[in-house]
This record gives structure tokens, sequence and C-alpha cells, in this order.
């Protein structure tokens, strides 16, 4: 939470770059989930993925907890809600919304994610945005509108249930990325990571078991669940983190589009997929609008986005 009362610019330590080039990680997910959607309930593929990267960062969970026992109590909130919240709860929750309802209804309300990030940012963190944040917020989300749908002209909202399943799991993804933000002032990246997937792992768990999905699989998704974990997941999370340390939450959460323009991409010319012209534009506003951002905060004695106080990690 910040203390001080005088706004401190942080555009030249900006890294909203980095959180791109890590969203653009998460866009490799669909490539390489698809092989196992037809194999795996989804509940089962997510606690695996837990179970790999926990694996991997066993020998730096100690000093994870350690490092959160020295934190106050926002902070330990903080890691409960990213891991059994952002990690995994709303993934169960948009795959629910895919299996009760239209597919449209998810796409549509996840739009919302950057409009619940920058409210949460200012609540919690005491982020404030510049008029100037509309010239890129507004034709980002705009893109991003575009690329999801073949004609944004016809699309329908409708199933409370439905609706009220995506809005959970827009309202929990955009909570983790401000509450990264937080986190990331008392805990370096490898911990925050480490402590995401452990929190994480036993409430996908719960999760596999509510919906009595197997916990056990073949031998043969062990390289592709190994590869989903550690590219999408791992190797994106820690550097999304390591970006979080420099990076405002409202910015932030517009550096995530690059998510569905890398997934765009990857659908077109590997999966075979077809877009149309607007999907198309859609992609291009996108990149163009976070390519922007970024070079906006990291160049310009203005940013749009101002913080109370810049992160600092004590080592």
């Amino acid at each position: 939470m910040p203390t001080s009362s005088e706004p401190v610019r942080t555009g030249h330590s900006d890294r909203t770059w980095l959180v791109a080039i890590a969203a653009a990680l998460w866009g490799t997910d669909g490539l390489l989930r698809l092989p196992l959607a037809g194999e795996l309930p989804a509940a089962s593929v997510v606690f695996w993925e837990h179970v790999i990267v926990v694996l991997f960062l066993l020998p730096f969970l100690p000093s994870a907890l350690r490092a959160l026992a020295r934190c106050g109590w926002r902070e330990w909130i903080a890691v409960l809600v990213i891991g059994g919240g952002a990690s995994a709860l709303a993934t169960a929750l948009f795959t629910a919304a895919f299996q009760t309802g239209d597919p449209v209804t998810p796409l549509v309300l996840q739009k919302l994610q950057p409009l619940f990030a920058m409210l949460a940012a200012f609540v919690v963190l005491g982020e404030r945005l510049r008029a100037g944040y509309l010239l890129f917020a507004v034709p980002a989300l705009v893109g991003a509108w575009l690329l999801a749908f073949a004609d944004p002209l016809q699309v329908q909202v409708s199933a409370l249930r439905t609706a009220l399943l995506a809005l959970g799991a827009a309202a929990l993804w955009a909570g983790g990325t401000v509450l990264g933000r937080l986190v990331s002032a008392k805990l370096r990246p490898r911990d925050v990571t480490a402590l995401r997937f452990s929190v994480g792992l036993p409430v996908a768990a719960v999760i596999v078991a509510a919906q009595g999905s197997p916990f056990a699989v073949g031998w043969d998704n062990a390289l592709g669940l190994v590869l989903l974990a550690v590219v999408p997941g791992l190797l994106a999370l820690s550097l999304y983190y390591v970006g979080m340390q420099a990076t405002p939450a409202a910015r932030a959460t517009l550096a995530e589009l690059a998510f569905p323009a890398t997934a765009a991409i990857i659908s077109v010319t590997v999966l075979d997929a077809v877009l149309s012209a607007t999907q198309w534009l859609g992609l291009a506003v996108v990149v163009c609008s976070v390519t922007a951002l970024g070079w906006h905060e990291r160049s310009r004695p203005d940013p749009v986005v101002v913080t109370g106080e810049p992160v600092k990690v004590k080592t």
C-alpha cells in the first residue's frame, strides 16, 4: 500500500514489455493444451500443471515460505487469493462457463478483466490514471473485442449462470494481476511463483474431486503436460512477476492482451484457424496499443499511470 503523499514517476523503470512477453507465452497455451483436451478433463490438466510446477520449484519453497512469514497479513491474503483464486479457481470457473452455456458469453465477459483490474489497482494500490491512459486503454479493449469475434456486431450475452461464472473468472484474474503487484513489493518473483502454485495445488485437487475427474493420467500425456506446465506456466509466470516489480497493475492488465493476440496468431499459423477481416484488424490494434503503451511509459517523462511508491524487494 502506498505510504508516500507524493506520487513517484516510474516510467523509465517500466517493464510493460516484459509483462507482454509473458502474456505472449500464455498464448501458446492452446497449442499445447489442445492435444490434451481430447484425452483428459480440464480439471485433471490444471491439477497436473500445478503438480509439475511445484516439483520444479520444491527446492525454493522453504525460502519462499520464510519470506512470506516476514510479511504482513495483506501479503498472506494476497498469496492465498493469487494461488487459490487466480491460479486454480478462475480457470475452473472459466471452463465451467463454457460447459454450462454458450461459448460466446465467457469470451465477451472476459474482456471486462482490464476494467476490474483498473478499479482494484486504484483501491488496493493507490494507482492513479491520467486522462492519456484512455488513449491506450480504449483502442486495446476495442481491439480485443474485434479479435474475439468473427462478427463483432452479432454478439448476444445470455444465461445468467454462465455470465456469473465468466465474471467471477475475470474478476479473479484481474485480482491476481493487482495482488501480484502488491506482493512483488515484499517477495521475489521466484517466491511468488512458488507460492502461487503451491497454494493452487490443493485447490486444484479439490476441484478435481468435486467434479469427479480422474487424478491419474497416462504416461502418453506426460510430455504434453510437462511442456504445458513449463512454457505458459512456469516460464511465463516467472517473467510475469519480474515484470510486475516495475509495472503498475493498470498498465500490466493491458499488456496481458498480448495473450489473445498471440493465441490468434498461433491458431492461424499452426492450428489452421481462419480470422475474419475485423479479427485481423483487432489483432493489429491490440499489438499497436500494447506496444505504444510500453514505449510511452519507458520514454516519456509523464507516464499515464502514476504510482504512490516504486516497488522494492528486500533480498
